[in-house]
């Protein structure tokens, strides 16, 4: 799933996209799912770096950093068992935790009111 939120500068006459998105690839070989995570430049609001934590790597801001792409917009991609529910969330300069725009779903993480991004295999 990918959301893409369009701005336009009538002023300026320019326009700029930004984006989180989620992409599944299913494994015919293997119970398996490659699952893509990719997010806009503009979206991490200019972030150095940019991490995946979830419940998949024990929700560990260290375990799996994005690649920084050409364009600017960073990604990764990561294997998980098919037939199961996993919470992420994307962690920016090591400090802040912030969802994705285009997860499946959200539930509650037991922290101060604050929801998880959730991808349905």
């Amino acid at each position: 799933m990918t959301l893409f939120i369009l701005l336009y500068n009538f002023a300026e006459g320019t326009k700029q996209s930004i984006y989180m998105a989620v992409a599944k690839q299913f494994l015919k070989s293997k119970p398996l799912a490659k699952v893509t995570f990719e997010l806009s430049a503009e979206a991490v609001n200019g972030a150095k770096t940019v991490a995946l934590a979830g419940d998949f790597n024990g929700w560990d801001p260290s375990a799996q950093a994005l690649k920084k792409q050409k364009d600017g917009s960073y990604k990764t991609t990561v294997e998980l068992a098919v037939g199961a529910e996993y919470q992420y969330r994307y962690v920016l300069d090591g400090t802040t935790w912030t969802n994705d725009w285009a997860a499946d779903k959200y539930v509650a993480s037991g922290v101060a009111g604050e929801e998880n991004s959730v991808v349905v295999l």
